[in-house]
């Protein structure tokens, strides 16, 4: 095994331990090597790093050397956390969120009915990036889980409190989805102009496009009617 190999070896072996890290020792181990040269090589990978202005570096926390990002770049990793994209999330999931934002707290069956389509996945996605949350379990046969929206939604949409919604004439009686979506996905876009429009969603060019598991519930649905159209 050759010098560079070595090294991009404890690269690699450095981010798959991610926060946890590894120490001389453990890296000496895995490398069959003595721990002094192990250091040499990690000291020179360190440079390589800063020499190179890489994104990422090794720092030293507690004995144990981590791969991490450079603080320079910090306010870019915030953005990306807390402003993410409209076009991460589908146009089914971007309806199963207005509805649970309108409706909660809320089971999936009857996301379900108002959508006319099975929502499971895009349920699935909604709490991975913690949009939604479960709230609690239903007074009915089979105790199925309650939805609301979360914290983070609150975030992201610039909102105090869920009060704070768009006032929708729809809230009371009949759910307007594409009205009651595009509420919502005009208070993501916010004063982006150049953004995209509620009408691109359905635009096979854009990123929005729907969940490919969205199965019909219901037979084909009249084009005038909002509640099954998907």
């Amino acid at each position: 095994m050759d010098y560079q190999q070595m090294k991009s070896i404890i690269e690699g072996l450095l981010f798959v331990a991610g926060d946890e890290g590894l120490d001389k020792k453990q890296l000496a181990d895995v490398l069959e090597s003595d721990v002094h040269f192990v250091t040499e090589l990690v000291d020179e990978l360190t440079e390589d790093l800063r020499r190179t202005g890489r994104g990422v570096q090794i720092t030293r926390v507690a004995g144990a050397y981590q791969m991490t990002t450079v603080p320079e770049h910090a306010p870019y990793f915030e953005r990306l956390a807390y402003s993410p994209s409209r076009s991460s999330l589908s146009q089914a999931a971007l309806e199963t969120l207005s509805i649970v934002a309108y409706k909660q707290p809320i089971t999936r069956v009857e996301i379900e009915e108002i959508r006319g389509v099975k929502s499971e996945r895009a349920l699935h996605t909604l709490m991975a990036k913690e949009l939604i949350i479960e709230t609690g379990r239903a007074e009915a046969i089979g105790r199925p889980i309650l939805y609301g929206t979360s914290k983070p939604f609150l975030e992201y949409f610039g909102l105090s409190s869920i009060q704070e919604l768009p006032e929708s004439p729809s809230f009371v009686g009949d759910f307007d989805l594409e009205e009651e979506t595009k509420l919502l996905f005009d208070k993501l876009d916010g004063d982006n102009t150049d953004q995209l429009t509620f009408e691109d969603l359905g635009n096979e060019e854009n990123t929005l496009v729907a969940d490919e598991n969205d199965t019909a519930l219901l037979p084909a649905p009249d084009d005038d009617d909002p509640f099954t159209s998907s």
